[in-house]
């Protein structure tokens, strides 16, 4: 709708929802330095906080994405050029880095790194030294900056092609750097593809399949992980409509958001366990969610999302109404306790900039909703959030209307807005910590930064210096900042030599997400899991436990089915995160490992517990007992519906006919 920031949602949805004015009103008004400083006065922090202005138009226009760099400057790529205004800049959209040189908390100096018409309304930037990686389907660019000149070398390398979702905001969207040295990213539902840089071939991920969003296996928008070079790419997620960008914290758990359709309340946060189905389209069929099924879901949010079918993760929290865009993660110490390691988030919608503060529940977790900047102005559309070295928090604002499918109200080049905002502490002036990356001790205190453009520098060098290293990493690892220490701990458990010791070390840690973290690294390496699920299997932590049941995925150890079954006998009923860790571990092995769950429990399968691992299965033996519980009296009229849908995913069969049959003969009886 507004540009590149809303999603679809219709004209009277939106305005049930939002204030708008009227589409083509006029802007010149709105444009320049003093209306932006204006809008401030509308504008709404928490206690302790102050929000400022960092740069306005002319200096930018309609920031579509953000990044940070190491020296604290902001690179914005810009959207002047977006969809059937494509031609507003005949010279093409423009890359700029914006510069605060006197230290007074605006920016002053303003350079364009690049400009071309293959960066029109670029979703992504992420910012690796002196490389720059853009997302703008249908191409995932890679430039270079070797001589410091803060202006692209050339033309750029590709890293991936044939991305669909051009000039749609349902494409490819921004890269992050992760803890374990790997990039991550998305495409949204448009997107449908990921290609070689060529364009010739369909990249094949490491579960060796083609990475496409038609049903085979993926549908809709996925996340990935890949090497810095594009190799290797995983397949992390999928069944999403907009997943707009990915988040990862130091222990490597992703995070994201996800956009509804029309006018459905349904915005969701995720935290996206590795390799799970998110139910936007149904699994088996690729139906949309208004088709009919049985056991809908009673409210169309939830609807939304299959959430009553087996196979879909559930969502960390639901927010309603909106349009949600950048994501990150917090783990700086400069804002109030309530938003250091937590994700935040802007949502262009209800023009709010919110955190989440989590906590675990069961093998998930749990959110609230936190605002951290808020505006009465309709034209503040919050696109990207991004954490600066010293842990100030820039926001950027692409400032529109916001009304129209596919449209904006600032038509003009000469009167476009575009905005930044930094929020701190008050009285909290502006800096960069000085950096010294040439020593392993001023690497060490590098890689503590809220910055993750310094913390990529960092890991680099520490991880050139493999054991040289060593010394200043161990400091931090046995220090009492858990997501200090996971950082080190990727670093320490890839010293040649010394993998298994500090991945030993991990598992016996006293911090659950340390445990985590150190089996993540083990099947990140490839390393033998079954020693290391066998160690974790009876863990106290049910969200330890998942990552064992989530490592057991495609394992052809003849181990593997009996500790697949040890975790299931640990499920209490009730908590749907472990439920489908369990359905993520067994998956191309249902028919073993269920069958080794069954050999374990005999005849005392049927608890609730247990119906719920009947539920999720799709083995061969699933359906019988499925038949038992839809015909048992003890199965309430309510249930039936419920485990009958249950049928539908799991493969056909001679056994799933037969139960079939049994049902619809006890049905004429």
């Amino acid at each position: 709708m507004n540009k590149i920031l809303f999603k679809s949602l219709s004209f009277t949805a939106l305005l049930s929802v939002f204030t708008v004015p009227v589409l083509g009103a006029d802007s010149s008004s709105r444009s320049g330095p003093a209306a932006a400083r204006e809008q401030l006065k509308t504008m709404t922090v928490p206690e302790g906080l102050e929000v400022s202005l960092f740069a306005s138009e002319p200096q930018l226009v309609n920031p579509a994405n953000m990044d940070i760099d190491a020296k604290g400057r902001v690179w914005i790529t810009e959207g002047a050029n977006y969809r059937r205004w494509s031609n507003l800049r005949p010279e093409g959209d423009r890359i700029v880095i914006l510069e605060d040189t006197d230290g007074d908390g605006a920016a002053d100096v303003v350079k364009t790194f690049y400009q071309g018409k293959d960066v029109n309304t670029a979703l992504g930037i992420c910012v690796l030294g002196n490389k720059v990686i853009v997302s703008c389907s249908p191409k995932i660019m890679v430039f270079t900056d070797a001589d410091g000149d803060d202006k692209a070398d050339g033309p750029p390398q590709i890293l991936f092609s044939g991305i669909s979702g051009v000039q749609h905001d349902h494409g490819a969207h921004a890269f992050v750097f992760g803890p374990d040295g790997k990039l991550y990213f998305n495409l949204g539902n448009e997107g449908r593809q990921l290609k070689t840089p060529d364009g010739s071939k369909f990249i094949v991920d490491a579960a060796g399949n083609e990475v496409t969003g038609g049903g085979k296996p993926y549908r809709q928008g996925m996340v990935f992980r890949c090497n810095l070079d594009g190799s290797e790419v995983e397949t992390l997620g999928w069944n999403f409509r907009n997943n707009y960008e990915v988040a990862v914290d130091s222990f490597g758990t992703l995070w994201q958001s996800d956009n509804d359709d029309d006018g459905n309340r349904g915005v969701r946060i995720n935290y996206v366990m590795e390799f799970g189905n998110y139910g936007y389209t149904d699994e088996a069929t690729g139906g949309g969610w208004g088709q009919k099924r049985t056991n809908l879901e009673t409210e169309i949010p939830l609807r939304h999302w299959h959430l009553n079918d087996p196979g879909v993760v559930p969502n960390l929290v639901q927010t309603g109404a909106g349009s949600p865009t950048g994501i990150t993660v917090y783990e700086g110490k400069l804002l109030p306790a309530a938003f250091q390691n937590q994700v935040i988030h802007c949502d262009a919608g209800p023009r709010v900039v919110r955190a989440y503060p989590a906590e675990p529940d069961g093998a998930g977790y749990k959110a609230k909703i936190l605002d951290l900047l808020t505006s009465t102005d309709t034209w503040y559309r919050p696109s990207d959030v991004t954490v600066a070295p010293d842990g100030s928090v820039y926001i950027a604002d692409w400032n529109d209307a916001g009304v129209g499918g596919h449209a904006m109200a600032d038509q003009k080049l000469e009167t476009m807005t575009g905005r930044v905002y930094r929020v701190a502490p008050k009285g909290h002036k502006a800096s960069v910590p000085k950096l010294n990356l040439t020593t392993a001790a001023g690497c060490t205190v590098a890689l503590q930064s809220p910055n993750n453009a310094t913390r990529y520098l960092a890991w680099t060098k520490l991880h050139e210096m493999q054991g040289g290293a060593e010394k200043e990493l161990i400091k931090l690892w046995q220090g009492k900042d858990q997501r200090v220490r996971a950082r080190a701990l990727h670093l320490l458990a890839r010293i040649k030599g010394s993998e298994r010791k500090y991945i030993d070390q991990a598992l016996k840690d006293g911090n659950s997400d340390i445990r985590i973290t150190g089996l993540r690294i083990a099947r990140e390496q490839k390393l033998d899991l079954i020693p290391y699920v066998q160690a974790l299997a009876k863990d106290s932590s049910p969200q330890v436990r998942r990552e064992c049941a989530v490592a057991l995925r495609h394992s052809k150890s003849p181990q593997a089915p009996k500790l697949w079954a040890q975790l299931a006998s640990q499920h209490d009923g009730k908590d749907r995160w472990y439920l489908e860790a369990l359905g993520i571990g067994a998956d191309q092995q249902w028919d073993e490992f269920f069958g080794a769950w069954l050999g374990q429990v005999s005849d005392n399968w049927n608890t609730p517990a247990g119906r719920e691992i009947v539920w999720r299965s799709r083995s061969k033996k699933a359906p019988a007992l499925l038949v038992k519980i839809i015909t048992d009296k003890a199965t309430s009229e309510k249930e039936k519906p419920r485990f009958m849908r249950a049928m539908d995913f799991i493969p056909k069969s001679p056994e799933k006919d037969a139960a079939l049959a049994e049902l619809a003969a006890g049905a004429l009886n």
